[in-house]
């Protein structure tokens, strides 16, 4: 991105809106830029890798030096160029920077900066503890883009260390009595943060072959994972005694034949809400968010100190309603971000599913 003066066929008063919902995207006007398009444009800003907010085709890609071994791993080689979180970037005006979002490697909070007025688009985010990535960062701005995943007061998670102490103990269990124990998770994100929390002194971690190229990306990049081998590398004696971690599409598929025994359990959100687990034919559910719940969101939103508050995705009325009844200006954009890996679909239920609500 270049840092050549505003173009005269974009004109903007200081009233204009810094960001709108277009066809292909939100778009920055005044920087003829998009941010986490769904539609192939010239240049698009990334919060982060998971699959509806990174899409292939575009002509250029911005994102956080720390999200560029993710991004390869999941569109090949395109032309990327990166910041590290909190350099600026000024392109036609408007100044860019990233500022760390705590949803997954890499992500990241974009701030815009034009004329005086300063909005921030959030991406996905959380304001709980990872490992695996740098915790989120209030960014103080005009105009806050919130998503709401998890937009209701029922969604409020447990502790972290208490779910992974439950994990372990399910872990623990099953290996003693001769069964593995598969745990589904999201390929990119979750299953990343399960590795750095879980005991590995248990047994061995055995992974599906879809997490292999992400799983590197991490290791590649910092971040301290335990070793894990591949179920044709596992003998059967340590498959009995095995936590896997796989895709949820893996659920009732004939690869899950070769392990024998065992019990399974789902690490997701979704999990928080009644009858979840019992709808999928799940031993166990661990409630484990890479997105703000309740609490979180309201306190990011009143982080920001922003007077206006548009909401993308997720649980969007509810979310709008509250910070409404709050006085803040609040409404919502309508967008095409779907659930964090398409591998999955089925996640989350209808009404609360990212982007059934507008």
């Amino acid at each position: 991105m270049s840092t050549d003066p505003l173009p005269t066929d974009l004109p903007l008063d200081d009233g204009a809106d810094l960001v709108v919902a277009r066809p292909e995207g939100l778009y920055c006007p005044a920087g003829d830029f998009h941010i986490d398009p769904w539609r192939p444009v010239a240049r698009a800003l990334i919060t982060h890798a998971h699959g509806d907010h990174l899409r292939a085709g575009h002509g250029h890609y911005l994102a956080t030096e720390d999200s560029r071994r993710v991004i390869q791993a999941r569109v090949g080689d395109v032309a990327l160029d990166t910041l590290p979180y909190g350099r600026r970037l000024t392109h036609h005006g408007v100044t860019v920077s990233f500022h760390p979002a705590g949803h997954v490697l890499g992500s990241a909070q974009i701030r815009l900066e034009h004329r005086g007025r300063v909005w921030v688009v959030s991406g996905d985010y959380k304001t709980g503890p990872d490992a695996t990535c740098p915790p989120f960062e209030p960014v103080r701005c005009d105009v806050f883009i919130t998503e709401s995943t998890f937009g209701l007061p029922v969604f409020r998670w447990t502790p972290q260390q208490q779910v992974f102490d439950g994990i372990d103990a399910w872990w623990r269990s099953n290996a003693e009595a001769g069964r593995a124990s598969v745990l589904y998770a999201y390929s990119f994100g979750k299953a990343q943060r399960l590795l750095a929390g879980v005991d590995a002194a248990i047994g061995p971690i055995v992974t599906h072959g879809a997490m292999t190229s992400l799983n590197a990306a991490y290791r590649a990049s910092g971040v301290a994972l335990p070793p894990t081998r591949l179920v044709t590398e596992t003998p059967p004696a340590d498959l009995r005694r095995a936590l896997v971690l796989a895709p949820p599409s893996t659920q009732g598929s004939a690869w899950l034949k070769r392990f024998g025994e065992f019990s399974d359990a789902f690490a997701s959100g979704w999990m928080q809400l009644r009858g979840t687990r019992r709808r999928r034919g799940l031993d166990r559910g661990f409630v484990l968010s890479d997105h703000a719940d309740w609490p979180g969101l309201l306190e990011a939103v009143a982080a920001t100190g922003a007077p206006r508050v548009i909401v993308t995705h997720g649980y969007v009325e509810p979310l709008v309603r509250y910070l409404g009844e709050q006085g803040l200006q609040s409404g919502a954009f309508k967008t095409e971000y779907g659930n964090d890996d398409a591998e999955d679909p089925e996640a989350a239920p209808v009404e609360g599913r990212k982007g059934a609500a507008a």
